[in-house]
């Protein structure tokens, strides 16, 4: 845990009338690749993923606490996925980035659907994991459910230790008990208002039907033995985005991300690396364009 954060800029940031915990890794080391804007799982804290941060030094990135979660103050009102996305597209814009490569985990992986489609020419692509289309999903194991929904996983650590197989799935198989005290010892409760307020977020939202005007190049990752989030979801999303391929992890649960560290981290290497495909090169070279006419103007 201290490792994973060491070298991480932990920030109060003020921005689009929030105030956010924020954590960034190697912003200001020069870099061949764009910085991953990283967008977290429900209730959990900057510290949860912070390991996946660690494990690609190449790259930098943003991770950030919302609302009411981790270290982040609790939210005056509630918001949406399209306010929290012109949030964090505010936040970008703090940091002097006009690009970053887009990855979300879980409920995560929809605000990361919601940011590139509201956002796309701030995403070049888009990295999606044990995650949904949204209210439009198909359900997994109901008792997965229950427990995720009750407060105790978070303040009580003999309650997860006890459902941490139902919670997360193929854990206990790929990874023993090392995975599974090492993250319950990284999360924070977040507070009870944060939490509703972030199960509210996305009630009544799916990105379903926007899907097929999302061109982004697109990598969705999926666990075979996710008990929250079934595989077919990822099936579903690769069938109707246009760029996408999909890739599962077998014995993977909901947290392969973390027990299948060494794959899942391959794997993104594999999908951000790949060359721009000719559509994405001549985006940028539009963009450059634009910027360099508008530097022209301005002098």
């Amino acid at each position: 845990m201290a490792n994973a954060m060491d070298g991480a800029a932990v920030k109060m940031e003020k921005v689009g009338g929030r105030t956010l915990r924020t954590a960034t890794w190697r912003l200001d080391m020069p870099s061949d690749h764009l910085p991953v804007l990283f967008f977290n799982g429900i209730g959990a804290n900057i510290e949860a993923l912070a390991p996946l941060a660690a494990a690609m030094p190449e790259r930098g990135f943003i991770m950030f606490d919302m609302p009411g979660t981790g270290e982040s103050p609790d939210p005056v009102l509630p918001y949406n996925p399209f306010t929290m996305c012109r949030t964090v597209a505010l936040l970008l814009s703090m940091y002097g980035l006009d690009e970053v490569d887009v990855m979300g985990v879980s409920w995560g992986g929809a605000m990361a659907q919601q940011f590139a489609l509201q956002h796309p020419k701030l995403t070049r692509r888009l990295t999606l994991i044990a995650t949904t289309p949204g209210m439009l999903m198909v359900p997994g194991n109901p008792a997965a459910f229950t427990k995720m929904a009750d407060p105790r996983r978070y303040v009580d650590p003999d309650f997860m230790a006890k459902h941490f197989k139902t919670l997360y799935g193929g854990l206990i198989e790929t990874g023993g008990e090392d995975h599974k005290s090492s993250h319950i010892s990284r999360l924070k409760p977040p507070s009870p208002r944060g939490y509703v307020y972030q199960l509210l977020c996305m009630m009544g939202w799916s990105s379903l039907p926007a899907l097929p005007f999302l061109k982004k190049e697109t990598l969705i990752m999926m666990g075979e033995d996710d008990q929250i989030v079934p595989v077919i979801n990822g099936k579903i999303l690769k069938a109707m985005i246009p760029n996408a391929q999909l890739i599962t992890f077998e014995g993977g649960g909901h947290l392969f991300l973390l027990t299948h560290a060494d794959e899942s981290v391959a794997a993104i290497r594999e999908f951000l690396d790949t060359p721009d495909t000719a559509k994405e090169s001549k985006r940028m070279a539009k963009a450059a364009l634009t910027a360099a006419s508008a530097e022209a103007a301005a002098a």
